[in-house]
C-alpha cells in the first residue's frame, strides 16, 4: 500500500481513537496488507475486554471501511 493510503488510515483512526481512550483504551496501526487488510493492536483497557471484538467490528472497522476506500477488514493481532 502507498503512503497515502496508510496516512489515510491513520487519520482514520485518529477520529475513533477518543472513544477507546475515553474507556482507557487504545489501538495501534501494525500493518496494512496488499488486500486491503488492516491489522491492528488493542491496547490498554481494550486487552482482555469481552467487548474488545465488538469494538473492533462496530468501531473500528466500520470507520476504516467508511473513510478509506479499499479497506476490505479490519484484524486484532497480539
Amino acid at each position: 500500500m502507498n503512503e497515502n493510503f496508510q496516512d489515510r488510515v491513520k487519520q482514520a483512526l485518529e477520529t475513533i481513537r477518543p472513544y477507546l481512550k475515553a474507556d482507557g483504551g487504545d489501538v495501534e496501526l501494525v500493518r496494512i496488507t496488499e488486500e486491503g487488510i488492516v491489522e491492528v493492536r488493542l491496547t490498554g483497557a481494550c486487552v482482555g475486554c469481552p467487548m474488545s471484538h465488538m469494538t473492533l467490528r462496530a468501531g473500528v472497522e466500520r470507520a476504516l471501511i467508511r473513510e478509506v476506500p479499499g479497506i476490505r477488514r479490519v484484524e486484532a493481532v497480539n
